[in-house]
């Protein structure tokens, strides 16, 4: 098994991927069109955010374990993004800043969460052997 600062493009990746996919469904679900560079408008604050909060915390280090990493990731991500949002002119109201915790929260946290459980079930497969 890989060691864990060898899943940091991995990570980074799916978190990417993961503030993208949070944009795309803000952006359907509130029928502003054009999903797809939309998304990107909305998303690059928390990227930019995401990648302020990688480097701050220096998570390429145990890019995947919920504490430290995953929880300075969220709110790295949620904090900075919506601190650009304002400064851009975008919408930041309160009922959003509860959303994006939420829902990022269940993203950059959730996926984090699942490969901790499927290491501990790999882990103990190969110790019973």
């Amino acid at each position: 098994m890989s060691s864990p600062v060898k899943l940091w493009l991995p990570a980074a990746i799916a978190d990417l991927l993961l503030i993208l996919v949070f944009a795309a469904i803000g952006r359907d679900a509130h029928a502003r069109g054009d999903i797809v560079t939309g998304a990107f408008a909305t998303a690059w604050p928390f990227l930019a955010g995401a990648a302020f909060a990688w480097l701050v915390l220096r998570a390429w280090r145990a890019s995947l374990s919920i504490w430290p990493a995953g929880v300075g990731i969220w709110l790295g991500t949620v904090v900075v993004g919506m601190l650009l949002r304002a400064a851009t002119g975008q919408t930041v109201v309160l009922p959003f800043i509860l959303v994006a915790l939420i829902s990022l929260a269940i993203f950059l946290l959730g996926y984090r969460a699942l490969v901790a459980l499927l290491m501990r079930v790999v882990r103990k497969r190969h110790s019973r052997v």
